[in-house]
C-alpha cells in the first residue's frame, strides 16, 4: 500500500514542472529545414555576379554620390584617388574633411570628402572595400590624371 500512494506524490510533484517546461527546441544536428528547402532561400548568383549587377545598378547614378560611390582600396585609396584628382581646368582642389556619408550602393558604410574647386564645394563619397578595384573615371566637374 505505501508504494501506490509514493507513486502517486511523485508524479503529483513532477506535474506542475513538466507543465512549465518551454516548447522543445531542435537539438543540435536535427534538420529545421530541408536543404531543398534552404538553398531555395539562398541566392543563385556568385558574388563575381552579384557586383556586377551592383555596379550596373550603380552607374545609373552620378560617380562620387551616395547611389555611386567611387570605388577604392581602404583609407590609403581614397588618398590617392583624391592626390590624383584635379578641378576641370587642372588646378588643384581643395580637400576637406572626411565625414560618414552612410550606407553605400554596395552594401557598405561610405566615407564622404568635401572638396572645392574654385567657389564651389562639393562631397565625393567613397566605398573603401573594393581594393581590387582602381578608379580612373572622374566625377563630373573633375579630372583625373593617370
Amino acid at each position: 500500500m505505501r508504494f501506490p500512494v509514493l507513486a502517486l506524490c511523485l508524479a503529483a510533484c513532477a506535474a506542475p514542472a513538466t507543465a512549465q517546461q518551454p516548447p522543445r527546441q531542435p537539438g543540435l544536428g536535427e534538420r529545421t529545414q530541408s536543404p531543398e528547402a534552404l538553398f531555395r532561400e539562398m541566392s543563385a548568383e556568385t558574388p563575381e555576379q552579384e557586383m556586377a549587377r551592383l555596379v550596373a545598378a550603380a552607374n545609373a547614378y552620378p560617380l562620387g554620390t551616395i547611389e555611386n560611390p567611387v570605388r577604392v582600396g581602404g583609407p590609403e585609396g581614397e588618398r590617392a584617388y583624391l592626390a590624383r584628382l584635379t578641378c576641370q581646368d587642372g588646378t588643384p582642389l581643395r580637400i576637406g574633411t572626411r565625414s560618414e556619408a552612410g550606407q553605400g550602393a554596395f552594401g557598405a558604410i561610405a566615407n564622404a570628402y568635401a572638396v572645392s574647386c574654385g567657389g564651389t564645394t562639393r562631397r565625393i563619397v567613397f566605398d573603401m572595400y573594393h581594393a581590387e578595384h582602381a578608379e580612373n573615371r572622374a566625377p563630373s566637374g573633375f579630372a583625373i590624371r593617370p
